[in-house]
Order: structure tokens, then C-alpha cells, then sequence
């Protein structure tokens, strides 16, 4: 009798188990990134799989780590495993609307994220940054804390990256507008804290003598203030980030980088889910657009104890 009672007590417990809401399946969500060992694209993943997760799908996260070969597999994958909806950061503006095109060809809606494509009509909707209106935000923070006088330099992101380029237009926009600031050097460092490292190292030799150092991504300005520091010029060298990962937050309270200005990647992630969650049920995306901006958020000294979480502001 008491085997009989354990038994059926077991199967109310696994049965009950199974209906929690993290266990109910509608099917797999398949969510690709860029490369996770930038704490931005590893934000970006988790809070994806936490919010497909949340809604009752099973959730698959992988990363392209740039390379549309590695994308285009990926992509087919997804296909094999027959998932719901695609939740893409792509890697190329241009190469990757192969890819996305494969999946809508296999009946896949796909939502982007972070990176837009440069075609519109093929993802249900493409959720960014407000580069623009970030890069004006840090630039004015940049002419702030360097001066309307001084030589600077300034590292890029890719140029198949479409936000590398908006980010670029946006500090020149800016600082422009000052005749007496002169930029004497620009690098590409492809998002990468090494290769921020080394450009800048490159950059010192030839213009010892600069005041200042504007960025496109953190991780590359992390890697200004690493040679900047091996030099003995870090103290005569403003330097200026964007993205808001933890470790540019870090060096802002530090005092080693002025500042950095914040992509709400944990919340046009978990918004992108929602919105393919709806399209699914509804065949609607519930979005007034395809294209959707979310505002950067400029991080200082100021405000920046005020991180709950990875890019997640206290308001």
C-alpha cells in the first residue's frame, strides 16, 4: 500500500512538474548572436533564451562570431530542427540576407536584432540601438570632458557592420562642428579589445602627443586604455566608449574611461522574443514598424552605480 502511495505521489509531482510554465513547449526558438565573449552579445543571448523560455518555448542559442559560412549553417540548422521563429543578430548587412531569405523560404519568420539588414520587407522586424542619436549623445560628452582644442583619434568597428558606420557619422557630425579639434588618426579594430590594443599602440607612435580617443564599441576602448596605461599616457588621454558592458562601466567609476553610452540590448532582446511570440499567435508583430530604435542611455560617473544588471539601468 505505502509502494502504491509513494508511486502515485511521484506521478502528481512529475505531472506537475511538466505543467510549469518553463516546461510548457510550443516549439524551438532559435536565437543566433555574434560572439559571446563580448559581454554585450552574451547579454544579448541570455536574455533572448531567458524571455522564449518565459513564454513556453524551448530555446537554442548559438553564435556566427561574424562569419556569414558559419551564419548560413546556422541558419540551416535551425531549418532541420524545424524552429518557430529566428531570433538573428547578422553577421553582414549585406551577406546575410541570403540567409535570412533560406528561412522565410523554409516558412520561418525571422526577427533581427542589434545589426540591421540592408533590405527591408524580409524580417518581420529588425529591433536596434538608436546609433545615431547614441554616437551624438557620447560626442557631446567627448568635446565635454576633452576640450574644443586638442588632437584625437579614433577607432572603428567593421565596415560590414552597418552601426560601425552610423556610429562613426554621428561623432563626425559632431565634432565637426569644432574647427580647432583635430582628428589625426582612425583605425579599425573590428569591435575587439586586442585589436583596440594593438591599433592604438600604432596610433600612440605616430601622435604621441593627442588629448583624446573616441571609440565605437567598449571592448575596442578597453583596449585603448590597456596601451594607453603601458605607455604612461593614460592620464593625458581621454577616452570614450559605447555599448555599457559591465567592464566599461567598471573603468568609468574607475576614472579610466569618461564615459560610455548604453545600448538597451536587454530590452529590444526580450522585446524581439515577444514580438515573434505574438506574430506566431497572431500573425501580427503588435510593432507600428519593421525598423524599431531604442534610445542609448550616456553613462558617467554620475549614473553609473546605478547598473541593476548587465545593461540594465535603475530609473
Amino acid at each position: 500500500m505505502l509502494t502504491k502511495r509513494l508511486f502515485i505521489a511521484a506521478a502528481v509531482v512529475a505531472i506537475s512538474t511538466f505543467a510549469l510554465p518553463g516546461w510548457a513547449n510550443n516549439g524551438l526558438m532559435t536565437i543566433i548572436v555574434n560572439d559571446p565573449s563580448n559581454p554585450y552579445w552574451l547579454t544579448e543571448g541570455q536574455v533572448a533564451q531567458k524571455a522564449a523560455e518565459k513564454l513556453g518555448y524551448s530555446a537554442k542559442v548559438s553564435a556566427h562570431k561574424g562569419d556569414t559560412n558559419t551564419e548560413s549553417q546556422l541558419i540551416d540548422t535551425a531549418i532541420t530542427n524545424k524552429s518557430k521563429a529566428i531570433i538573428l543578430d547578422p553577421a553582414n548587412a549585406d551577406g546575410s540576407i541570403g540567409s535570412v531569405k533560406k528561412a522565410i523560404a523554409a516558412n520561418i519568420p525571422v526577427f533581427v536584432i542589434n545589426a540591421e539588414l540592408n533590405q527591408s520587407g524580409l524580417a518581420k522586424a529588425q529591433l536596434v540601438s538608436n546609433n545615431a542619436q547614441g554616437a551624438a549623445v557620447g560626442a557631446m560628452e567627448w568635446v565635454k570632458q576633452v576640450g574644443e582644442t586638442a588632437s584625437y583619434v579614433e577607432l572603428v568597428g567593421p565596415p560590414s557592420d552597418n552601426n560601425a558606420a552610423t556610429r562613426a557619422n554621428g561623432f563626425d557630425t559632431v565634432l565637426t562642428q569644432y574647427p580647432t579639434l583635430k582628428k589625426v588618426g582612425q583605425e579599425v579594430a573590428n569591435w575587439d579589445r586586442t585589436q583596440g590594443f594593438n591599433k592604438m599602440q600604432s596610433l600612440l607612435q605616430a601622435n604621441p602627443d593627442i588629448k583624446g580617443v573616441i571609440s565605437g564599441n567598449d571592448e575596442m576602448a578597453l583596449g585603448a586604455i590597456a596601451a594607453l596605461k603601458e605607455a604612461g599616457k593614460l592620464k593625458q588621454v581621454k577616452v570614450g566608449g559605447f555599448d555599457g558592458s559591465p567592464d566599461a562601466v567598471d573603468a568609468v567609476k574607475a576614472g579610466t574611461l569618461a564615459y560610455t553610452v548604453m545600448q538597451p540590448v536587454a530590452q529590444f532582446a526580450g522585446k524581439a522574443v515577444e514580438q515573434a511570440d505574438t506574430f506566431l499567435k497572431t500573425g501580427k508583430t503588435g510593432a507600428a514598424a519593421e525598423k524599431q530604435l531604442f534610445d542609448c542611455i550616456l553613462i558617467t560617473k554620475e549614473n553609473a552605480g546605478n547598473f541593476v544588471s548587465p545593461f540594465v539601468l535603475k530609473q
